[in-house]
C-alpha cells in the first residue's frame, strides 16, 4: 500500500520534472563576476541544469540547518536512552542480588539513590 503511494504522488513529480527539462533546454552562460561584460571564467549550462542545481542546493542547505536545529532533540534522546540503559542494568543486578539472597519481591530492600541531574 505504502509503494501504490509513493507512487502516486512520485510519477506526477517525475513527470513534471522531465517537462520542465525539455522545455527549458536554451543555453544560459553563469558568471561569478558582475562588473565584465566579458567574464574571464564563464559557465555555459543548461537553464534545466541551473534550476536543478538550485532546488538540489536549497535542499542541501536546509536539510544542513534542519539537523543542526535538532541537535538539543539528539542530545536529549541520548541522555535518556544512557539512562534507561544504566537503570535496566541496576534492575537487573538487583534481581539477581535478590534471587542470590532468597528474597522476594515483597520483603526485597531496595537502597535510596539520589535524584539524578537534570540534562543539559
Amino acid at each position: 500500500m505504502i509503494r501504490f503511494l509513493k507512487s502516486l504522488i512520485l510519477l506526477p513529480i517525475a513527470i513534471v520534472v522531465v517537462l520542465l527539462a525539455v522545455a527549458n533546454r536554451q543555453i544560459v552562460t553563469i558568471s561569478a563576476d558582475p562588473f565584465s561584460p566579458e567574464p574571464v571564467f564563464a559557465l555555459a549550462v543548461p537553464l534545466y541544469a541551473v534550476l536543478f542545481a538550485a532546488v538540489a542546493l536549497g535542499i542541501l542547505v536546509g536539510g544542513i540547518g534542519s539537523w543542526f536545529g535538532q541537535g538539543t532533540t539528539r542530545r536529549r534522546a541520548r541522555y535518556h536512552r544512557r539512562e534507561a540503559d544504566r537503570l535496566e542494568r541496576e534492575a537487573a543486578h538487583l534481581r539477581n542480588v535478590a534471587a542470590v539472597n532468597g528474597q522476594t519481591g515483597e520483603n526485597l530492600r531496595v537502597p535510596n539513590r539520589v535524584a539524578l541531574p537534570a540534562p543539559r
